[in-house]
């Protein structure tokens, strides 16, 4: 006896750890891209600063 599995399961399955390993690695590069703003902005302040 064949038993299917819903749509949803298989969608699900099939794409389902691929879209939670993208959700994790873009928060991981947010943190990292809002602490390089941050070096950004302190290096060109310390750039204006020491041209004047």
């Amino acid at each position: 006896m064949v038993v299917e599995m819903p749509q949803w399961i298989l969608v699900l399955s099939n794409f389902g750890f691929p879209i939670a390993i993208t959700i994790y690695l873009f928060t991981r590069f947010e943190k990292k891209l809002e602490n390089l703003e941050e070096v950004i902005i302190r290096l060109s302040e310390a750039i204006k600063g020491g041209t004047k």
